[in-house]
């Protein structure tokens, strides 16, 4: 057969033809790489699962060299389009101890300030784009856990792509830990450059962090499809007591409009001269000498060697420092003073928070030996319990993270809607092993992980998904509507003083309990009139 020139020309045409065809198809279009633009410049990510994914992007310049125990400082701007599909480094941490708390970091370094953005797919608005206007999703910023010295936002456990699926922007970050993170020193006081309005130097490197990530936030969100003013601060553990001192701190004033605070910990803050004096510890433990150290031989020291360091005195974990411009106030005197953030609260803990104290080497049973006569006291509050071990479990858990969920919510229910969660729903085939729901036992339930997190220690049924879920709807609703109410589940009633009420998450479902633990949890604040002023002097 002779070819004319019409059918050459058809011939090599038509394939091309069909291959922009299946290029442009919908199907194939949900896996072209997002496009986004940020205040630094334009960004690719990837398309995964319905989701539009941003890996490493920077919120701050790096904290290296003469940056170190700095104020964090804008990213520096790049031409073209940086690719953003690879997460971030971790902050400095001890090798290996975020395995225990959520698996594997990844690659360590000072250079990490970094964060990741999860949005559904459709959500972005074309780069260069203006931001958009009442018609973005509404945003949810995780602050990981980890005591402040360990953890990232890269964690497979905080995956975002399940969250984003129900129609909101899910960031995660990094921010720095231990002592680059938490650090007062002589010399780094006198060196720092100080203003009537921010009399004291910088202490709280770490939340400084979240601060700046949170302005980022705001200054670029809606390129992702969010609204900048529907954006919900969360958190866990470390990452629940850095929400609520955002909350407090006037410096985060205005930068989110919800919170979740998932078993902040009722632990004594430092203050600023106990940190000066773990700080010329630190310095000391380094080869420098201690006080007399300079700011210029601090910087100096490799950030590996900040990581490494063990022995009494040299760390601040988990607790933050009050006296500075991001924490001028003890937490619960800012929230008994009325003087944080009006935003509706959402707070709650664990069936077995005691796990944390476990980890640590806190043997309940001896803790009840060690209340002497005031085991006469408490034990009426806990009818059934005979076992030392376990009415230690008990007390501890109510202690530190139940009773104090509690009084968080007296306080902020004078400014604002605050409604308050206890988290007991164990899977299925670990309901004989374990006595609760350990710390951060409701982490996966939320970012829905629990099948490739490799963090829990028996599979998921189909009824423990069904189940979890519903924990992920109620917290998206509360992003979406500032209220967490669900059509396929009980109404949530507000908590306050007069009307203490709590949502359970248990084996038969979920539940509203009025007055859950009221006497017992009263009969405990009141005996914590010491907790929320710094920790005493040694």
């Amino acid at each position: 057969m002779k070819l004319t020139p019409r059918v050459v020309l058809l011939v090599a045409v038509t394939p091309l033809v069909l291959l922009a065809t299946w290029l442009l198809s919908p199907a194939h279009a949900g896996n072209a790489a997002p496009l986004a633009h940020t205040t630094a410049g334009d960004v690719e990510g990837v398309s995964l699962d319905g989701a539009a994914t941003f890996r490493g992007l920077p919120y701050a310049a790096p904290p290296v060299g003469p940056l170190r125990w700095r104020a964090p400082q804008p990213p520096a701007p790049w031409a073209g389009v940086r690719k953003a599909d690879r997460f971030g480094a971790a902050c400095m941490q001890k090798a290996g101890l975020s395995l225990e708390g959520g698996g594997d970091p990844g690659p360590l370094s000072e250079d990490c300030l970094s964060l990741n953005v999860w949005a559904p797919q459709t959500a972005q608005a074309a780069p260069g784009a203006p931001g958009v206007s009442g018609a973005g999703l509404p945003v949810m910023v995780w602050l990981h856990g980890g005591a402040l010295i360990f953890g990232a936002g890269s964690l497979k456990l905080y995956d975002g792509t399940a969250l984003a699926r129900q129609g909101v922007v899910v960031v995660t970050l990094n921010y720095r830990l231990g002592p680059l993170g938490y650090f007062v020193h002589p010399a780094l006081e006198k060196d720092a450059p100080t203003s009537p309005a921010s009399p004291a130097s910088p202490a709280n490197f770490g939340l400084l962090d979240q601060i700046a990530a949170l302005r980022w936030v705001q200054a670029n969100i809606a390129a992702f499809g969010g609204d900048p003013r529907r954006v919900t601060v969360m958190g866990q553990s470390a990452g629940a007591q850095s929400v609520l001192t955002l909350m407090a701190s006037p410096a985060a004033r205005g930068l989110f409009a919800q919170a979740v605070a998932q078993s902040p910990y009722g632990l004594p803050s430092h203050t600023r001269q106990q940190a000066r004096e773990s700080g010329v510890r630190v310095a000391q433990a380094l080869g420098l000498p201690g006080a007399h150290a300079t700011a210029a031989q601090l910087r100096a020291v490799p950030a590996e060697r900040f990581a490494e360091l063990q022995g009494k005195g040299l760390s601040l974990a988990p607790s933050l420092i009050v006296g500075d411009a991001a924490m001028p106030r003890t937490l619960l005197a800012s929230f008994a003073a009325g003087q944080q953030a009006p935003v509706p609260l959402l707070i709650g803990s664990n069936s077995d928070e005691t796990s944390v104290a476990l980890a640590f080497g806190l043997q309940p049973a001896e803790l009840v030996k060690k209340l002497g006569a005031a085991r006469i006291l408490v034990r009426p509050l806990y009818p059934g319990v005979t076992d030392d071990a376990e009415l230690g479990r008990q007390v501890v858990r109510d202690v530190a993270f139940t009773a104090f969920a509690r009084r968080i919510a007296v306080l902020h229910a004078k400014q604002a809607p605050t409604w308050r969660y206890y988290f007991d729903h164990l899977p299925e085939q670990a309901r004989r092993k374990q006595p609760g729901v350990a710390h951060g036992g409701e982490v996966a339930a939320l970012f829905g992980t629990g099948d490739f997190c490799a963090c829990l220690d028996t599979p998921l049924t189909q009824r423990d998904r069904l189940a979890w879920r519903g924990l992920a709807q109620r917290w998206v609703a509360f992003a979406t509507t500032g209220k967490p109410d669900i059509a396929a589940g009980p109404a949530w009633p507000p908590d306050s003083l007069w009307r203490p009420v709590v949502l359970t998450f248990g084996a038969a479902g979920q539940t509203t309990q009025p007055g859950f633990m009221a006497q017992r949890l009263n009969v405990l604040i009141g005996g914590l009139k010491l907790v929320g002023r710094a920790r005493p002097a040694n």
